[in-house]
């Protein structure tokens, strides 16, 4: 208890899937969380159901007027911010033949330019006091998926994003580490929409059972999450943390 103790984090996409377990998990260890998402119904569920310690702020991560909106609702609510975890996503498959340009575009706009918009206001909210930036990428920003190119791609800046970001942090003298995720697949409703139908057992990854499993639960990512929000990882920023069970030496 207590890893991230009075401090004040945001999670965007934070009212479901890893958002939600991240704000679960970040409450039990002694946050005052933020959640921020355009599903209202279930950010004010989450939030009510964290207590006093939560609140939920709608949220377009694609819209810079709605950041700037979000962080001074948390700076005037809950105080100066400390963690920033940029999860809001979506995920649209398509090849290079079959995807069109209004779906890759659209990717990367709720992929990559949230990540661009939510490093940039975390910097400017934290750069005086220091903080962490979690932003959630993906195994397929560096290995080849041809049924999910614009998704591959958007998760591609992600990880370019961090590590500019977390340099020009370094060369500022800034304390505002910035570190990626990249999961392999993730049991959450995204991608149970992406394959409908498909029991959980087949999906999930377990070294005695399924080995070729592709997806991990919500809070395992959470904790990883956690860990790279708390100071425990106070010496890494600009790190790609693969959370994938080892899909780099198997392949797809």
């Amino acid at each position: 208890m207590g890893r991230v103790q009075d401090k004040v984090a945001l999670v965007t996409g934070g009212a479901s899937g890893v958002g939600r377990e991240t704000a679960l998990l970040l409450a039990r260890e002694g946050a005052r969380v933020a959640i921020s998402d355009l599903n209202e119904a279930a950010g004010h569920a989450l939030a009510r159901e964290i207590g006093e310690r939560a609140l939920f702020l709608p949220h377009d991560v694609a819209r810079d007027s709605d950041w700037a909106a979000v962080m001074a609702a948390v700076q005037q609510r809950l105080g100066s911010l400390d963690i920033l975890i940029n999860n809001a996503g979506i995920l649209i498959p398509g090849n290079v033949e079959t995807a069109n340009l209004e779906q890759f575009q659209q990717l990367m706009r709720v992929n990559a330019d949230s990540c661009f918009l939510g490093c940039q206001h975390g910097v400017a909210a934290m750069k005086e006091r220091g903080g962490s930036i979690v932003n959630m990428a993906s195994v397929s920003s560096w290995l080849p998926i041809d049924g999910y190119l614009a998704y591959s791609a958007s998760k591609a800046a992600v990880a370019a994003i961090t590590r500019a970001t977390a340099l020009h942090c370094r060369k500022s003298r800034y304390a505002v580490r910035v570190n990626s995720v990249h999961p392999d697949g993730i049991y959450t409703p995204m991608m149970q929409a992406s394959a409908p139908g498909v029991p959980a057992q087949h999906l999930l990854f377990d070294p005695a059972t399924n080995p070729k499993g592709r997806a991990c639960l919500p809070e395992q990512i959470a904790n990883v999450m956690l860990f790279l929000a708390s100071d425990e990882s106070s010496a890494i920023s600009g790190a790609e943390i693969r959370a994938d069970n080892a899909i780099l030496g198997m392949g797809l």
